[in-house]
């Protein structure tokens, strides 16, 4: 790349772009601009790029770019020497067109290189390609930045023709673009998109820019001069902190320890909705705060996209901070239009809690009946009935398992019928993200248990990577219950997940059962579970899925394991001899295979262990786990027995105990035995019963050495 090389700045000023997807739209026009000039060689890995994205404008900045792109020798293969010469040498008239075609004669051919190309010799044209000038390539890489933006949804609008002839041309973009800017250093690069011709005008605040247009110096005072001039933060993320930073000292001047709302979802959007933000305190009526304060700040939230402020306890306020676009010198007329718009709305919250304890829940469960659930599946009413039934059996096994009365069943059961009733309610119809939380206020409204209350709540969970797992054993069972149906549902109608597409997010599901069953340390099998599940829907209703499900919900579990921070091989050779089995006490064997897999005797084990895998498969005899002392008849294999005799007792107590690492340190021991069998015996003796001693033998030991995991995953 040539030496002389200056900043370069461009911007596409537009009318107000989607919030949601400003941050992405604002990555995305950058980065291919910068790949697109660095494939050029306008600029290279060395060039700084720095993103621009308000709400009214896409912008990019890149150092050391040049005017000019260095000359490139450029090699391009023409044909086989043997179709491009004749006999005496000379070019054939095939060679001739292809030179024509590259702006070349035949005196080029004496040039012509000639070089192997797989199993023939080819003829090669070698040439200096001019590189490109950065108008010329400025403009293909904006081409190219503008055709790969990740617009949500295209706008067509129509331009008026720039002609002698009136007309209007049509044009298509995320929103109307009204101006481009392309400086480099101080210079305009001459370049046009969506209609637009480059210059060095743009535009700051729609109401409080002190200049307008702002005329650009050069390429280095953009953000400078907006900020100066147009009153415009143009940096995405320079205007989020400078958002959080106002929330911050906004909420301490509020005192009593008030702290805005967390949400960097709410925050983002807000950050694209304004381009000089000036955070304010407003306040609402204490006496709205008898509603649940979920709904309030959704309402807040999602409505207004105000920042709820709650106190040191979590608790909500009655007071909220406000991200307005504008400075004005007296803001009280701002702080009482939003507090003028938020009452209704609150109101409306208030409205819908009121009117919905109006009726208990489980007056509301016959509705669900009404309410198509899937059109393969029944309604919501029979989704409940199989949950019932489900969550019923999971936790009488759970009772069974720990000692607990029949109280757990019938809670659960009891929640499970409850689970889905707020979804006809007045609050859930409105803000269906409440849905499951309205459910315990009301249940706990209607005088429910509170371990059933929670459970309503809590059988949605988790939500999402890294939420929390339902409170108790009550909201265990329901939620097992609940991810259950849902799977074996879709899996039995065939309405599994490809690729990216997931709409009834089984694999969330997937991950949740997972969860739950290692993180609560449940003891119950997954796979009885699924079995139990398809067990609830009618005969005939679903096709025979479950291995499909096992499968889907075991990769699943492996997927969870190696993101815990477990190696690929670990999690195989544990997971192998628990597929079926409880998921529960993965942790304590990976916590075992680690260790074991420290030790200086595990490569030779895993290794041996391999080894009497493959021979037994390939026996054509079945071995059985016995071994007959009279047949010992090599110091070897009597020396083996003789350590098993010793090791395999206490290894197998340890592991009856639940010190898996014990128990796989202690089989440790048998290395030497191990390597000495394999080198002073032969296995496959011809004289039968001596072969099938050696094989029980080594089934034996290959019994012994699997129970925790299949340790020959652990060989290389």
């Amino acid at each position: 790349m040539s030496t002389a090389t200056k900043n370069l700045l461009v911007e596409l000023f537009v009318e107000e772009l989607p919030p949601k997807a400003l941050k992405k739209l604002g990555d995305a026009f950058a980065g291919v601009l910068r790949d697109q000039l660095v494939a050029q060689g306008l600029a290279d890995a060395a060039s700084v790029l720095t993103a621009f994205a308000s709400p009214r404008r896409l912008a990019a900045h890149l150092t050391n770019v040049a005017a000019q792109a260095d000359d490139k020798a450029v090699s391009q293969k023409l044909m086989p020497v043997a179709v491009g010469l004749d006999a005496s040498g000379q070019p054939t008239p095939a060679l001739l067109k292809r030179l024509a075609a590259l702006g070349a004669d035949a005196s080029a051919v004496a040039g012509l290189k000639r070089a192997p190309d797989g199993k023939a010799e080819a003829l090669f044209y070698e040439s200096t390609a001019k590189g490109a000038a950065l108008a010329e390539g400025l403009q293909r890489a904006l081409a190219e930045a503008i055709a790969k933006l990740p617009i949500p949804k295209v706008m067509s609008y129509q331009l008026e023709t720039n002609c002698e002839l009136p007309g209007w041309s049509s044009v298509s973009f995320v929103r109307p673009a009204h101006g481009l800017v392309a400086l480099h250093g101080t210079d305009v690069v001459a370049i046009e998109a969506l209609g637009l011709t480059s210059g060095r005008d743009t535009h700051g605040h729609r109401f409080e820019a002190k200049v307008d247009p702002v005329v650009l110096r050069d390429a280095d005072s953009y953000a400078q001069q907006l900020a100066e001039q147009g009153a415009v933060i143009a940096g995405f993320d320079a205007r989020r902190a400078e958002i959080e930073r106002q929330l911050g000292a906004a909420a301490a001047k509020v005192g009593g320890g008030a702290k805005p709302i967390d949400d960097d979802a709410l925050l983002d959007e807000v950050t694209a909705l304004v381009e000089r933000p000036n955070v304010l305190v407003c306040s609402f009526e204490k006496d709205f705060l008898a509603v649940p304060q979920e709904c309030l700040i959704l309402t807040m939230k999602a409505n207004q996209k105000y920042f709820p402020l709650v106190d040191a306890a979590g608790k909500l306020t009655h007071q909220f901070l406000v991200v307005s676009n504008i400075t004005p010198d007296d803001a009280s007329a701002v702080i009482e239009g939003n507090e003028r718009v938020v009452r209704p709305r609150l109101a409306d919250a208030k409205f819908f809690f009121d009117q919905d304890r109006k009726k208990s829940l489980a007056s509301r469960v016959e509705s669900l009946g009404k309410v198509v659930y899937h059109n393969k599946l029944g309604t919501q009413g029979e989704r409940v009935t199989r949950v019932m039934r489900i969550a019923h059996e999971i936790a009488t096994r759970l009772a069974d398992k720990t000692g607990d009365d029949a109280t757990l069943a019938a809670q659960a059961t009891q929640a499970a019928q409850l689970a889905k009733a707020d979804l006809v309610t007045d609050m859930v119809g409105e803000f269906p993200e409440l849905q499951g939380t309205m459910g315990r206020y009301y249940a706990l409204h209607d005088g429910l248990d509170a371990a059933v209350a929670d459970a309503i709540e809590d059988h949605y969970k988790p939500r999402f990577a890294g939420d929390t797992l339902p409170r108790g054993e009550v909201g265990v069972a329901v939620a097992l219950a609940d991810k259950l149906e849902t799977l074996v549902g879709m899996f039995g109608i065939g309405n599994l997940p490809t690729g990216d597409r997931d709409p009834f997010a089984l694999r969330r599901h997937a991950l949740g059962v997972v969860r739950m069953l290692i993180e609560k340390q449940l003891p119950l099998q997954f796979h009885e579970l699924t079995r139990l599940a398809f067990d609830a829907f009618p005969a005939g209703l679903l096709q025979d899925a479950a291995v499909a499900l096992d499968e889907f919900l075991i990769e699943r579990l492996k997927g969870y394991l190696k993101e815990s921070s477990y190696a690929p091989a670990e999690v195989d050779a544990a997971v192998y001899t628990q597929k079926l089995g409880l998921w529960s006490t993965l942790p304590q064997r990976l916590a075992a295979v680690r260790a074991f897999a420290a030790l200086p005797e595990a490569p030779a084990l895993a290794a041996a262990n391999k080894r009497i895998g493959n021979i037994l498969k390939k026996s054509p005899e079945a071995a059985d786990a016995h071994v007959s002392k009279v047949l010992l008849q090599e110091p070897a294999e009597k020396a083996l027995f003789a350590a098993m005799q010793q090791v395999v007792p206490a290894a197998d107590a340890q592991f009856a105990s639940g010190d898996y690492t014990g128990s796989l340190q202690t089989l440790a021991a048998l290395r030497a035995p191990v390597d000495a069998f394999f080198d002073g015996v032969m296995v496959n003796a011809e004289q039968l019963d001596l072969r099938l001693n050696r094989l029980g033998l080594l089934k034996s030991l290959h019994e012994a050495m699997n129970r925790v995991a299949q340790l020959e995953r652990l060989a290389t």
